[in-house]
């Protein structure tokens, strides 16, 4: 192979690196805690469950959805209601699509919780808030999506642990990225938290779903074509409503 080639694929893959993201470190009620790099693993244990690379999920049904991969992480963060926890993304770049907040109640130990069943429940979310005469579904600057408020890097998305009942839980950072008309991308990384305290709720009902499943690929709020300006500038977030506590 040439050299020019072996450059211009050199450059490709790093273009398409850049253009991916992922959680990489957490802060949780003022604690920092190191997350996982899949391309640059650290020996170090984490609370983040260990997910293999930057590409995207392409598939609403494929069960790379739920943490990324991610299967097992060698620790957990102690948390209890009413703390904050900010997720952060060393360098994230498209500006249109949802931010949302997960977490699944374990029904045990972290090693036998794998996140299967209706036990996932929204804690946050940010959608888009755009007028649709000067800021549409695809403006790039400024963007009126959640997600925007990552673009650059080294940001963070901050949420507010519910009023729950004591036990082992995993939170679910999820972004979907919609800057490609008809071709939605699914990022979520997945860290794993002991909750403490004197909480009681338990999400039952309507606020809970599963992971894939809350969303199909041909839902009209995953699959569109971002860039016409002819639909309604509005946008529905995908899956139950976010549960407070």
């Amino acid at each position: 192979m040439q050299l020019t080639s072996v450059l211009t694929t050199i450059g490709l893959l790093a273009a398409e690196v850049a253009a991916h993201g992922a959680v990489t470190s957490y802060v949780i009620a003022g604690k920092t805690y190191q997350g996982y790099n899949g391309f640059a693993p650290s020996s170090t244990p984490v609370i983040q469950r260990q997910w293999p690379d930057y590409n995207p999920t392409l598939s609403a049904s494929d069960s790379k959805i739920r943490c990324n991969g991610g299967t097992s992480a060698a620790l957990s963060a102690q948390v209890k209601p009413g703390d904050s926890i900010q997720a952060i993304w060393q360098q994230w770049t498209h500006s249109q699509g949802p931010v949302m907040v997960w977490m699944y109640r374990c029904s045990g130990d972290f090693s036998s919780c794998d996140g299967s069943g209706t036990n996932w429940f929204k804690i946050d979310q940010s959608g888009f808030s755009g007028d649709g005469v000067n800021v549409f579904l695809d403006s790039e600057t400024p963007s009126g999506w959640g997600i925007a408020k990552l673009v650059g890097g080294n940001k963070g998305f901050t949420s507010t642990i519910p009023n729950l009942a004591p036990g082992n839980y995993l939170i679910r950072h999820e972004l979907i990225a919609l800057h490609q008309a008809n071709a939605p991308q699914w990022y979520a990384e997945c860290a794993q938290l002991q909750v403490t305290g004197s909480g009681t709720a338990l999400p039952s009902g309507s606020y809970l779903t599963s992971i894939p499943g809350y969303a199909k690929q041909s839902d009209s709020n995953i699959s569109f074509n971002i860039n016409n300006h002819s639909l309604p500038q509005k946008y529905t977030m995908p899956g139950p409503p976010v549960f407070r506590g």
